[in-house]
C-alpha cells in the first residue's frame, strides 16, 4: 500500500484542470496515447500537454511505453513514439482513514472458507482477521529488525506497547497510549461496524488481539466500546 503523502500527491495531482482533462482523456481511450494526440484531445499546446502528462508519471497516475505507430517498420520508420496510459496502481483518500477493502478481503476469504469446508463463517471470519492481524505483525518486526522471540529477552525487547502503537497507527487507528492502555481514536470500518456490529467489531478484536499477541507477552486486546473511538483497547494484562 502507497504510504498517506503519496496517495495525497496523487489525488492532488488532479487538482489541476488541464492535467485533469488529460488524465481523463487518456484512461477514456482504448489504448495507449501519444503526447500530440492527448495534446489534441484536450485542445491544448503539446508542450504543455508533455508537461503534464510527465507530472502524472511523476505522480505515479500514469505510465509510458514506447512503440513505432503506424504500419512502416525498419530504417526510414522513425523513432518509436512515447505512449501514456493508466497505472494499475490504486490511489484513494478516506480522512478519517477507512479500510474498507481489507474488511472486504476478510469478509471473502470466510466466505470462500465456508463453501470450501463448511466452516462456520463466524468462524472463519475470525480466522481471517487473526491471520492479517498476525501478518500485520511479522511485517513490523521485520521493518523494525525486531526477532520473532525478542519478547522473551528482556535486555533486547522492545517495548511491547510502543510497537503495538506504531502497528496500529500505520493501520489507521490513530492510538492514544496513556496508563498502559492503548485506546484507538479511528476505526477503520466505522460505517460497516456501525451497520454490523457485533459482526464487525468481533472481526476487529480477532485481527488487533492477534497483532497484539504477536508484539509482545503480556499485551491483549479487548472489547470496551465508548463514544467517539474504536470498539477495542490494548492494554497489558
Amino acid at each position: 500500500m502507497r504510504d498517506f503523502a503519496s496517495q495525497v500527491t496523487g489525488v492532488a495531482a488532479l487538482a489541476e484542470p488541464v492535467r485533469r482533462q488529460l488524465y481523463l482523456f487518456v484512461v477514456g481511450q482504448d489504448d495507449a496515447v501519444s503526447r500530440d494526440r492527448a495534446a489534441a484531445g484536450v485542445g491544448i499546446e503539446r508542450h504543455t500537454a508533455k508537461f503534464h502528462l510527465d507530472r502524472l508519471v511523476r505522480d505515479g497516475l500514469l505510465e509510458t511505453e514506447s512503440r513505432q505507430l503506424g504500419d512502416r517498420r525498419g530504417p526510414g520508420a522513425g523513432r518509436p513514439t512515447k505512449l501514456y496510459r493508466r497505472t494499475a496502481l490504486e490511489v484513494s483518500i478516506a480522512l478519517p482513514e477507512r479500510a474498507y477493502d481489507l474488511a472486504a478481503g476478510l469478509l471473502a476469504q470466510a466466505i470462500d472458507d465456508c463453501v470450501r469446508d463448511g466452516t462456520p463463517v463466524l468462524t472463519a471470519l475470525q480466522r481471517a482477521a487473526s491471520g492479517a492481524g498476525a501478518s500485520l505483525a511479522a511485517r513490523l518486526r521485520e521493518t523494525s529488525g525486531v526477532a520473532d522471540d525478542a519478547a522473551s529477552d528482556p535486555p533486547s525487547a522492545p517495548d511491547p506497547l510502543g510497537l503495538a502503537c506504531r502497528a496500529l497507527a500505520a493501520s489507521g487507528y490513530e492510538p492514544r497510549l496513556r496508563d498502559a492502555t492503548i485506546a484507538l481514536a479511528n476505526c477503520p470500518f466505522h460505517t460497516l461496524a456501525r451497520d454490523h456490529t457485533a459482526l464487525v467489531c468481533g472481526m476487529n478484536l480477532s485481527l488487533i488481539g492477534a497483532l497484539a499477541e504477536r508484539l509482545g507477552d503480556g499485551l491483549e486486546a479487548r472489547l470496551d466500546p465508548a463514544p467517539g473511538r474504536c470498539c477495542v483497547v490494548v492494554s497489558k494484562r
